[in-house]
């Protein structure tokens, strides 16, 4: 009787031609300015789920490579997986054929996997394939359960799915595009960045330990989780001016003079210089962190003398980052310091060549940015 009551509640009424256009312009406008691929997915999933009062709608992506079907974004489960020609949206997507049936369970074409795995009783079901600009499929829509008193998918909802998939697969191709893009970058600041500790005798370890202990930094001190892995991707550049700095001066194993100095001091300024001119957010990031990594919050730092917050917090982040990391390894002229004393060192710094809130943050965290020592080392 519950189970019933249950179902009635959920019931709805078909949509008007103003509900329909007021759903698809609202989540074409959330659509159209996003770059992040799982959130096109959700918004996607979402307004085919409310276009066709579908009590689930799911995108599933094709992988080539592995050949799978994959989503992130099924309603009410995790993240899933299936082979590409496995149940209805496999079908759909290897024939190019839109599905149309009443209950799943009484089509040989049905994978029961799915329910089985989350306990979810399907019953009327429509899958709408999705191509690219080229006309290959690229995934399929799949709406599962109507939730009106009919229960079942209409010609209607055909045609209003089919709708979405068309612009979908717009929007999903140039998000692919990005990301792709954007990865591209990722792999070659982070090559970048190892050239130019390479050259100072560096392992590549170095900076992805920097990498990541300016990520957790960055967390821990409340920035967002976009701004903390956009620093994170950008820090391994920090030393990238060092590719301009004499051989006799990086691999020094002894104290440089004041002239040498001079000159190592100038790699700030170089790898400003090389990254400047770029209008992607990202190698921006990394020019601000290249040139201020070693400004000091008493303002005796290099090269600009900034002081205090005058240093953007992705400098402050990455000084504290490189810091730890240069004491805390062993170097070309030096043996690794014992944790303690670097410890103590940054207790004795906080407020002097580190921000203080900085150094807390880092307190704060000490265990989780062992744990990365450990899992980075040498």
């Amino acid at each position: 009787m519950h189970e019933l009551q249950d179902l009635e509640v959920k019931l709805k009424d078909d949509l008007t031609p103003e509900q329909m256009l007021h759903i698809i312009f609202h989540y074409i406008s959330l659509i159209a300015p996003e770059k992040d691929l799982d959130h096109i997915l959700l918004y996607m999933a979402d307004m085919g789920r409310e276009l066709i009062l579908a009590d689930r709608c799911t995108l599933w992506l094709h992988d080539k490579e592995n050949n799978l079907l994959w989503t992130k974004v099924a309603h009410g489960v995790k993240a899933l997986t299936m082979p590409a020609e496995a149940g209805l949206a496999g079908f759909a997507l290897k024939n190019n054929q839109s599905i149309f049936i009443e209950d799943a369970y009484k089509d040989a074409r049905f994978n029961p996997e799915v329910d089985l795995q989350t306990g979810y009783r399907t019953k009327s079901v429509l899958v709408i394939p999705i191509q690219n600009q080229q006309g290959e499929n690229m995934g399929v829509y799949q709406a599962i359960n109507k939730m009106t008193l009919a229960g079942v998918f209409s010609s209607q909802d055909i045609d209003l799915l089919t709708l979405a998939a068309s612009y979908s697969g717009k929007a999903l191709e140039a998000a692919i595009l990005n990301k792709e893009i954007e990865q591209t970058q990722k792999e070659i600041i982070y090559l970048m960045g190892e050239i130019g500790e390479s050259r100072s005798k560096e392992t590549g370890n170095h900076v992805k330990r920097v990498a990541e202990y300016s990520k957790v930094l960055a967390l821990r001190l409340g920035l967002s989780p976009v701004e903390a892995e956009l620093i994170k991707t950008a820090s391994p550049m920090h030393d990238i001016g060092k590719v301009a700095i004499p051989d006799s001066i990086l691999k020094k194993p002894g104290k440089l003079t004041d002239e040498e100095f001079a000159l190592m001091q100038a790699h700030t300024k170089i790898g400003f210089e090389l990254l400047k001119k770029s209008n992607r957010q990202l190698l921006k990031s990394a020019a601000i962190i290249s040139h201020q990594h070693h400004e000091k919050w008493n303002g005796t730092g290099y090269p600009q003398g900034l002081k205090g917050e005058e240093i953007h917090i992705y400098g402050r982040i990455t000084a504290v980052a490189d810091v730890f990391d240069a004491l805390a390894s062993d170097r070309c002229y030096k043996k690794a310091w014992e944790i303690d004393r670097v410890i103590n060192l940054f207790k004795e710094e906080r407020g002097v060549q580190f921000d203080p809130q900085l150094i807390d943050a880092f307190m704060d965290c000490l265990e989780e940015i062992l744990a990365l020592k450990e899992e980075y080392a040498d």
